[in-house]
């Protein structure tokens, strides 16, 4: 898995009424999946606990296939895609597969 950025996501903002749910108070991971993808169910475990461990971090997964239009805005092409927005909601990272816990923590240390 590797993290980046895109250019379109530089001003790429989300917010409570695009995710269905608020955006954490310091970052949100937001964890598109689809119903028959094993490594969503891993991603969900791994990015579940790094929101428990770091206060003020929230997950928000979302449903690719429910979804559609947001994932063709953001440019989805694969499950698991997990993004990594600051508390304004902005797109600071983005990265697709299985992530590494560790990876995760780094990428948050971009939106903190």
């Amino acid at each position: 898995m590797g993290w980046c950025v895109g250019v379109r996501d530089e001003d790429e903002r989300l917010g409570a009424a695009e995710l269905g749910a608020e955006l954490g108070e310091r970052a949100t991971l937001v964890q598109f999946s689809s119903a028959f993808c094993a490594p969503c169910r891993a991603t969900r475990r791994i990015l579940g606990e790094v929101a428990g461990l770091v206060p003020g971090v929230a997950h928000v997964e979302i449903d690719a296939e429910a979804r559609l239009h947001l994932v063709r805005a953001l440019g989805v092409v694969r499950t698991p895609t997990v993004l990594v927005l600051d508390a304004g909601g902005r797109i600071v990272r983005r990265a697709t597969g299985l992530p590494r816990k560790a990876d995760v923590i780094a990428a948050l240390g971009q939106a903190l």
